[in-house]
């Protein structure tokens, strides 16, 4: 069983989405990321070890380590503020 935990700046910003279609759609990729932790975007340079999942308008940032099987929720932030 893969363990999951969530960055303080990760907790604060989904509490600020009102919109509920969009936590929905968050939330829909957070169980299909912690079903299959290896299904987002492997990240290079600075970023790496860490992989994004696009959810419109947003980018789902997360670490996944394999020898702890524990999944990191590190930021979900606007595409443009990237």
């Amino acid at each position: 069983m893969v363990a999951v935990a969530y960055s303080v700046s990760f907790e604060r910003t989904i509490k600020k989405i009102r919109d509920a279609g969009t936590k929905q759609r968050v939330k829909q990729q957070i169980i299909r990321i912690v079903k299959n932790p290896e299904i987002g975007k492997p990240m290079r340079y600075a970023r790496k070890n860490t992989r994004e999942v696009y959810v419109p308008p947003f980018r789902l940032s997360y670490c996944y380590n394999a020898d702890l099987d524990l999944i990191l929720f590190l930021d979900l932030y606007h595409k443009d503020e990237q």
